[in-house]
Formats: C-alpha cells, sequence, structure tokens
C-alpha cells in the first residue's frame, strides 16, 4: 500500500474546505449559548475513540456538549498520548469512567504496517517514530485497550473502564469486556 501524496496545492486546483467551514462558523456562533459550559464534563465520563468521520460520537451516544471529554485517534488506539489525556481528564477534570469505542470497518484494520511504513519512509526519506498498531478484529483490539488502560499507573478508576464495537452498518454498540 502506498502512502497518499501531500494535498495537493492551491495552483493544482485545490479548493478548501477550511474557508467554508470558517464561513460555517459565523453562523454558528450567531446562535451560540454554550458559552457558560465549565470546562470539567457533567457526566464524568471520557470517551477514546477512532477519529472515522463516519461516527459523530455526540449523536451515537446522544450527549450534548459540555457532558463528556472526547479523545479521537486513528483506530481509537491508547497511546501514551490518550493515557496523558485520560489521566488530566482524571486526575484534574473529575472524570471517573472511560468509554473506548472503536468500530467496524476500520481503516486500520489488516493494515500491512510493515509495509506501510516501508513506503512512507521511501516516500518521506525516513521510517516514523511512532507506532500504526493496526489490528485484525475490533473486539479483541478493545480487549487489549482495556487491559491496557487497567494496567497503566496513570489511570485511576478501573474498575469503570468499558469497551464498545460501533457497528457502522447498523448502528449499535456492542460491549466488548476486558478479558474477552
Amino acid at each position: 500500500m502506498q502512502p497518499s501524496p501531500p494535498p495537493a496545492s492551491a495552483s493544482d486546483g485545490f479548493r478548501s474546505s477550511v474557508d467554508e467551514l470558517v464561513a460555517n462558523n459565523r453562523s454558528f456562533a450567531a446562535t451560540f449559548a454554550d458559552g457558560n459550559l465549565g470546562v470539567a464534563p457533567s457526566l464524568r465520563l471520557a470517551v477514546v475513540a477512532c477519529m472515522d468521520s463516519r461516527m459523530d460520537i455526540f449523536a451515537l451516544l446522544g450527549l450534548a456538549n459540555g457532558e463528556a471529554h472526547i479523545i479521537r485517534n486513528a483506530g481509537g488506539v491508547v497511546t501514551d498520548d490518550v493515557i496523558r489525556s485520560l489521566c488530566l481528564s482524571q486526575r484534574s477534570l473529575g472524570t471517573r469512567e472511560i468509554m473506548l469505542l472503536h468500530h467496524t470497518k476500520c481503516g486500520l484494520e489488516g493494515l500491512d504496517e510493515a509495509a506501510f511504513r516501508r513506503d512512507l519512509g521511501a516516500l518521506v526519506g525516513h521510517k516514523p517514530t511512532w507506532a500504526l498498531e493496526p489490528f485484525d478484529d475490533p473486539y479483541i483490539d478493545v480487549s487489549q485497550s482495556i487491559q491496557r488502560l487497567q494496567h497503566s499507573p496513570f489511570i485511576g478508576f478501573e474498575d469503570h473502564i468499558r469497551g464498545f464495537v460501533f457497528d457502522v452498518d447498523s448502528g449499535l454498540l456492542h460491549e466488548v469486556r476486558g478479558d474477552a
């Protein structure tokens, strides 16, 4: 698998979506009513989820602004940076529960990391220092992620970590145990 080339420049006829999003923000700000929300999430919940654009975390969980911290990355992987964010969320901002949210048909599922790293190294001149952490089964990956959090000295409330796989076809969540 070849990594995608760098984004096209404006001279290539590329039209930025960011300009449209900034214009959308002007409309949003005109009716913005959440300026009074506190920094600590009211449900005392942190959600670690994949960055997949098919997953509207607020809609699929029925969350409103101010209710939960949402931490997203490729695959919903429990990286050192995720643990850093969860540690702050718990120890400074009062969260007590962690919900892991992976999904079916993920871009990391079945990815050949060695080939990706080799191709990326050839493209940019050196291999990345970070791991992609692909997986073959999202259910097994969620279970391993729960265990990773439960064994981290930086995460408290290990009994309040639950994991789920979101089915992108049905919209349903399927719970996964940490010892599965």
